[in-house]
């Protein structure tokens, strides 16, 4: 048994125990289980990480036993899964450059969210099964990672699904709670159409479903077409777009990104691990996985361009008028993600890895840190009632700070000989950016450049409003509950507290005209736990450091086309033109990034009352990002309300006045009534029996007479 084995199944174990054992041994035993399974695997996917980067990788320079495969890396076996006829599907792990990449991420965030819940959920009841769904969700993860064929890749994109929904509606008790669940579910479900379609597709044109086998026959497919809906259409154009309806549902791209913003209804470390390096990612990961089919389609490329600069785009516009933390967090992932996808339809596949993993640093270290300002702020999560926090919680202040720096691309451009150095996602975002104008992408590129100045709009705009400023939270219903019922900072009922919170979504009227009046009203905010905020501190090691440090291997030519080593389509001709792009072209996402930050620091500290002005002279756009450009509202109108008027046509005129009527109701009231007939001849009267038996032996004799 080698390490990439313990890796993947230690969580699951973990799972397992922590979910029998439940509160049987206290709430300590599992959570030790749990997190120390995920700080071993951890510990041990570094070094796998490390090793590719350094040209040491396979079974000849590490104990592994396994096969090695073309290009650097191995596959460890498992076991035989299925045989059905002429396809055998092999339970195995691979890995590789890319594996390498989503280990480190994946096992990083999941560790460090599992540490903090320590202190987040310490007041939470059910603390045994919240930390078995967190260790089921990062087996769900890992099997999809390391997955060397498409239908353990399907194993693992379900699991994530299933662990998805068990964490979001974890509050179970809060119908809002479960209603995002289900909604996360059934959105999945759709894009889960297109990636089993795309599965059977694939093992139709090739075959096989075998990762390596189909991604080294791809080029002999360029031109050739399938029959699809009636129609002959380019093979890889139709294969690739139903992969790319799978991807869009699980990273929540435009149209099927409306669960996204309602997961929130979930636990804050639970956002965190879904919305930093699990569950969304797996769509940007599955593009580069199969990114070698995707060369062969420019139709498919174009797609996937499309939809991630629109992604990019719709998201960032949503997210400069959201008053709640998490939504706020929650609309830029959704954002990120669009960079990502772009960057992979432009060709830059390491570009999209590398924001990627730069992300999962800045992203997981932003939501913990909104998660230990509302732990400071007795479960409030709108942010029009924080205020002049930042001397009360100073280390949270300073690590979000920090990931704001990352999340909006500080940094000094290399444009003078200089080499660049700046926050994670300087080096990251602007690869991406720099890329789509290479790759002569320019609409994308404009795109990416405004979406920058909108990054840093609203990330400066949650910094501003929450941690300066004159302190707001005498108008806040959580701080008052907290004063009056001198509760302070326990966490009382989570389901009853950050859970309600969500439920209270102010109207425009409420954002434009409401008071909130300054003040304190007696709370004193008091900063998180140990166990929170070592978190913080190493991801925000993370955000700084992270992109300078790694950005070789991703994005440079020689190095990258070094370390992926056929692991994705590496374009080393795109890597050599995006680093000779014109200054101009360099300095335009610092030039937004500032931009951004000017009009924030204008509109929140310089002269607060503006951004209500400006929402009322423009109220029309402000209610239309406000309301999400009105998807849930549509997509209500279109398909929720006649899903339901269809489900009560069928149960009431089908189901009830057919089915039962003329079935098992129909038959149970014949019974019913013979029962009742039955039941007026059985009198209790002896002379009614002796009556009756005296007809039957008279109707007997006559017969017999007669004859």
């Amino acid at each position: 048994m080698s390490a990439i084995h313990f890796i993947v199944f230690l969580p699951l174990l973990a799972a397992v125990v922590a979910g029998l054992a439940n509160k049987s041994f206290g709430s300590t035993f599992p959570k030790v289980i749990t997190t120390g399974s995920l700080f071993i695997a951890c510990a041990l996917s570094w070094p796998i990480f490390l090793h590719f980067l350094t040209g040491n990788f396979g079974p000849d320079t590490m104990v592994y036993d396994a096969n090695a495969i073309p290009g650097g890396g191995w596959v460890a076996p498992v076991f035989t899964w299925m045989l059905s006829g002429s396809m055998q599907v092999d339970w195995a792990l691979r890995v590789d450059s890319l594996t390498a990449v989503m280990l480190v991420v994946v096992t990083s965030v999941s560790a460090l969210v599992h540490l903090y819940s320590w202190g987040y959920m310490s007041e939470e009841p059910d603390q045994p099964r919240f930390f078995a769904y967190l260790s089921l969700f990062t087996f769900a993860m890992l099997m999809l990672v390391t997955a060397n064929n498409l239908v353990q890749m399907f194993f693992g994109w379900e699991g994530v699904g299933l662990a998805s929904y068990l964490l979001i509606g974890f509050w179970f008790r809060k119908p809002s709670a479960n209603a995002a669940a289900i909604k996360a579910f059934v959105v999945n479900r759709v894009g889960d159409l297109g990636f089993m379609l795309g599965i059977f597709g694939t093992f139709l044109v090739f075959g096989t479903i075998d990762i390596p086998t189909i991604l080294a026959a791809a080029p002999n497919m360029h031109g050739s077409t399938i029959g699809f809906l009636g129609h002959r259409f380019d093979t890889m154009t139709v294969l690739c777009l139903l992969l790319f309806v799978g991807a869009m549902g699980k990273s929540a791209q435009l149209g099927l990104h409306t669960w996204l913003p309602d997961a929130m209804e979930g636990p804050t470390p639970v956002s965190a691990l879904i919305h930093a390096a699990t569950m969304v990612t797996a769509g940007v990961f599955m593009v580069c996985r199969m990114s070698p089919m995707f060369e062969q389609s420019a139709v498919a490329l174009g797609v996937v361009t499309f939809v991630g600069a629109a992604t990019c785009f719709f998201a960032a516009t949503v997210g400069t008028t959201q008053t709640d933390i998490k939504r706020v967090i929650a609309y830029s992932t959704c954002s990120q993600l669009g960079y990502m996808f772009f960057a992979a339809g432009v060709g830059a596949y390491g570009a999209a890895m590398f924001h990627l993993f730069t992300h999962a640093f800045f992203k997981a270290l932003l939501f913990l840190g909104a998660g230990s300002v509302i732990h400071a702020m007795h479960h409030e999560q709108d942010m029009r009632f924080y205020g002049g926090l930042r001397k009360h919680i100073p280390v949270t202040f300073w690590t979000m700070l920090f990931g704001t720096l990352a999340i909006t691309g500080v940094g000094i451009p290399g444009i003078f000989g200089n080499t660049a150095f700046g926050f994670a996602g300087f080096h990251s975002k602007d690869a991406i950016i720099e890329a789509s104008y290479a790759a002569g992408q320019t609409s994308a590129f404009w795109v990416g450049v405004f979406v920058a100045l909108l990054t840093s709009f609203y990330s400066w705009r949650l910094v501003f409003l929450t941690f300066y400023g004159k302190p707001r939270w005498a108008g806040s219903e959580h701080i008052q509950h907290a004063v009056h019922d001198h509760h302070g900072h326990g966490h009382d009922d989570h389901h009853d507290s950050e859970a309600e919170a969500s439920d209270h979504a102010p109207t425009a009227d409420e954002i434009l005209h409401g008071h909130h009046p300054e003040g304190t009203a007696g709370y004193h905010p008091h900063e998180s736990p140990w166990v929170m905020l070592v978190p913080l501190v190493l991801l925000t090691l993370g955000a700084i450091f992270a992109g300078f440090v790694f950005h070789g291997a991703f994005i440079e030519p020689s190095a990258g086309e070094s370390y992926w080593r056929g692991a994705i389509a590496f374009n080393e001709h795109l890597m050599h033109a995006m680093h000779e792009v014109p200054v101009w072209v360099k300095l335009s996402a610092t030039f937004a990034m500032l931009s951004g930050l000017a009009i924030a620091y204008g509109a929140y500290i310089v002269s607060p009352s503006f951004p209500a002005k400006f929402a009322e002279a423009f109220r029309p756009l402000y209610l239309f990002s406000l309301n999400k450009w009105y998807f849930d509202e549509l997509y209500n109108f279109l398909f929720v309300r006649p899903a339901f008027a269809i489900g009560r046509l069928f149960w009431k005129k089908g189901d009830e006045a057919t089915i039962d009527r003329f079935g098992p109701n129909g038959a149970a009231k014949v019974v019913q009534l013979g029962s009742f007939g039955a039941a007026r001849l059985q009198s209790g009267y002896v002379y009614a029996y002796a009556f009756i038996m005296l007809i039957g032996l008279t109707a007997a004799l006559t017969w017999v007479i007669a004859r």
